[in-house]
């Protein structure tokens, strides 16, 4: 279905999702083969545009990669933050071994309740935001990472430039795998130096 929106010439897409954008087999768990919604990112895409919950403790707010203009940003895409995977990729941003150039933004996105997230990230100690994709599947259909029967986020590292351009987008396969934190943090890194 599409709709004209103004007296503009372009269609925009509205709640209908081409076929090619339904990735079966991409992502699996123990032999299960899932399905993921979305067109992977390329490096040199423009990151779509995102409007995500943040819960601080006292409220919930909306964070939009817009609020971080001319910054780097890394996305850590988790499944959950309570399962032992997601849990050990979200703490190895916590480690100080784990350099992350001063600056970078680094948020952890899943599909977690905000409320949630704020616990997990306050008992692991994790020094950087979580955000939650809980409201919509925008976000993951957008980035390519919706994980059609589990209603979840595929685990994925993107790097998105000062322009708003993805520099490295991984996505992992095989969901009880950690991604590959070195090729990420040299992407920070090469951002982070222009």
């Amino acid at each position: 279905m599409t709709r004209t929106t103004g007296t503009g010439f372009a269609p925009r897409t509205v709640g209908f999702m081409n076929m090619a954008d339904q990735r079966s087999g991409e992502a699996f768990e123990l032999g299960e083969k899932l399905t993921v919604l979305g067109r992977k990112l390329q490096p040199g895409q423009a990151a779509p545009r995102f409007e995500l919950d943040h819960f601080d403790g006292k409220g919930i707010s909306t964070v939009r990669l817009s609020d971080t203009h001319g910054r780097v940003r890394l996305l850590s895409v988790v499944n959950s933050l309570d399962t032992p995977v997601c849990d050990a990729q979200t703490r190895r941003w916590a480690d100080p071994e784990t350099v992350v150039p001063p600056g970078v933004i680094l948020y952890t996105v899943s599909m977690d309740l905000p409320f949630a997230q704020t616990r997990w990230m306050e008992a692991a100690g994790a020094g950087h935001v979580a955000l939650s994709a809980h409201r919509s599947k925008d976000f993951g259909i957008a980035y390519g990472v919706l994980i059609k029967e589990w209603r979840m986020l595929q685990r994925a590292l993107l790097v998105i430039c000062r322009d708003e351009r993805v520099l490295h987008a991984e996505y992992v396969a095989d969901q009880m795998q950690e991604p590959d934190y070195d090729a990420a943090l040299g992407a920070v890194r090469e951002a982070a130096s222009t």
